[in-house]
C-alpha cells in the first residue's frame, strides 16, 4: 500500500500518523461502523472477525501482527467497516486518517498506474 510512496511522502504520511495504545480486548474497528482512518500495528496482535449472513456469532478470519496494517478498504472503496478488529492485549497502533490517506497514498497510487 505504501510501496508507491517516494521518500518525502513516505515522511509526510509517518509524521501525520497518530500513536494509540490500546487496551486488552479493546474494539479497534467494529463491522459496520463508518471508515475515518487505517492501522498500522507497532506492537501487540489483533484478531479480525466477521459476521457472516445467516450467523448471529462472528467467525475469526486472522490474527494482525507488528508491520501490518488494516482499516484500508473503508477508505479505499468509502464502505463501512468489513469485519471487527480487537486487541489480544496491550497494543501499539500508528493510526492515519482518511484525508491524508487520500492526499497522499491514493494520489501516488493513482501516479504510479
Amino acid at each position: 500500500m505504501f510501496s508507491s510512496l517516494d521518500e518525502d511522502e513516505k515522511n509526510i504520511v509517518i509524521s501525520a500518523m497518530e500513536e494509540k495504545i490500546t487496551e486488552t480486548k479493546e474494539k479497534v474497528i467494529a463491522e459496520g461502523d463508518e471508515g475515518d482512518c487505517l492501522y498500522v500495528v507497532g506492537q501487540g496482535t489483533l484478531s479480525c472477525s466477521i459476521i457472516f449472513k445467516g450467523n448471529t456469532e462472528p467467525s475469526f478470519i486472522r490474527t494482525y501482527a507488528p508491520g501490518e496494517a488494516f482499516g484500508e478498504l473503508a477508505l479505499l472503496y468509502n464502505a463501512p467497516r468489513a469485519a471487527t478488529i480487537i486487541a489480544n492485549e496491550e497494543c501499539l497502533l500508528w493510526r492515519l486518517d482518511r484525508e491524508t490517506f487520500n492526499h497522499i497514498v491514493k494520489e501516488a497510487s493513482n501516479k504510479k498506474r
